[in-house]
């Protein structure tokens, strides 16, 4: 254990936070590596250093001990490398450094026995708008790989499989990396750790084919554009009775004609007349259930909002609804009939006079003359 502080080691202040200390450690462990400075005794002391305290300070529970009670509060043990978590951060840390990507294990490699689980899928699905809010179940064709059903994926029968004499069925070599020894996928087996005597004659030794499946697929009322749906074990399948990846069906909603959704909120714009806007009425509004009635209070000016509580969409774990807001537009008349013209002459009238001698126009005129 070295007599150095761990934070002057690595060259950051006692309150730095992780992404701090790994930095430094990455800058230090580049600098001082034995293979960047073959020969350097000094170096690789300064780098046993630097991994002895980024060891303590990227543990938590070691670097409350280390900043209560020093050193000694670690036990006196000497540095016996990394372990757990921090092994895993010591491979992210060092394997972009130098190229050591394949030499620590990690998750997502082919396990021993050749066994790995298939590659997740995804799938993008447009469906209407109403759907959308409504729920739908339907089946959609995937194209994806699956184990050879005569083989499980394992590329051989059983009798045609021995143990990799490389590594000894291990799927790993071990080799010696300055002070380390690394662990290495066998070059031989690549990890499989066995060897195909006689390939499968189903699948040429592949392990997989590629079929297309109809799948059931239940899309929940209420998903939004860009919602995403998971179905486990509907993915690619797994080598070597390995497990199924999953598919992730992405959704695209198809814009509707009339209504536009707002989160949970439905919104539409219906058009009124005149008489309606002034005399006030029941008017005929479309919801995502059918037409309803709406009362539009006398006097409603274009572009008035009325809100009906619980007609929008549903929340996806079915507690409550949202909202639609109906927005009126009074409708101009682009034709008249004689009819109409002449009450529309008789309301101008009316209006001229409630308006006064001389009309608006001339009252304004008055104001800033």
């Amino acid at each position: 254990m070295s007599d150095r502080d761990y934070y002057e080691t690595l060259g950051v202040r006692r309150d730095a936070d992780l992404a701090q200390i790994k930095k430094a450690y990455r800058a230090a462990a580049l600098k001082h590596h034995p293979d960047k400075n073959p020969g350097d005794h000094a170096a690789e002391e300064r780098f046993k250093e630097a991994s002895e305290a980024y060891a303590v300070l990227s543990d938590p529970q070691k670097r409350e001990l280390y900043d209560r009670f020093g050193k000694p509060g670690l036990g006196g043990a000497p540095f016996q490398g990394f372990e757990g978590d921090a092994f895993a951060d010591f491979a992210d840390v060092l394997g972009d450094l130098f190229g050591l990507g394949g030499m620590f294990g990690g998750a997502g490699r082919r396990r021993r026995g050749g066994a790995s689980r298939g590659r997740d899928l995804r799938y993008d699905l447009a469906i209407d708008f109403l759907d959308a809010v409504r729920g739908l179940e339907t089946r959609i064709e995937v194209e994806r790989q699956e184990a050879c059903p005569k083989c499980q994926g394992r590329r051989a029968a059983a009798s045609d499989i021995e143990r990799c004499s490389a590594c000894g069925g291990r799927g790993q070599v071990a080799f010696q990396q300055g002070f380390f020894t690394i662990a290495r996928t066998c070059p031989t087996c690549r990890g499989a750790g066995e060897r195909v005597v006689r390939p499968c004659g189903a699948c040429q030794g592949q392990g997989f084919s590629r079929e297309t499946r109809s799948i059931g697929l239940r899309v929940p009322a209420g998903v939004d554009d860009g919602t995403q749906i998971r179905v486990a074990g509907a993915g690619e399948g797994g080598i070597g009775r390995g497990a199924a990846g999953d598919l992730f069906v992405v959704l695209h909603v198809r814009p509707h004609d009339v209504f536009e959704r707002q989160d949970r909120d439905i919104h539409c714009v219906v058009p009124i007349s005149f008489a309606q806007a002034a005399l006030g009425g029941s008017i005929r509004v479309p919801t995502l259930e059918g037409e309803d009635q709406l009362e539009v209070p006398a006097g409603t000016q274009s572009g008035a909002r009325f809100r009906l509580r619980g007609r929008g969409v549903p929340a996806l774990d079915g507690r409550g609804r949202g909202d639609q807001y109906v927005t009126v537009q009074v409708r101009t008349p682009e034709r008249l009939s004689r009819a109409q013209r002449e009450l529309f002459e008789r309301l101008a009238e009316t209006e001229r006079t409630e308006a006064g001698e001389g009309g608006l126009f001339d009252r304004v005129r008055n104001i800033f003359g």
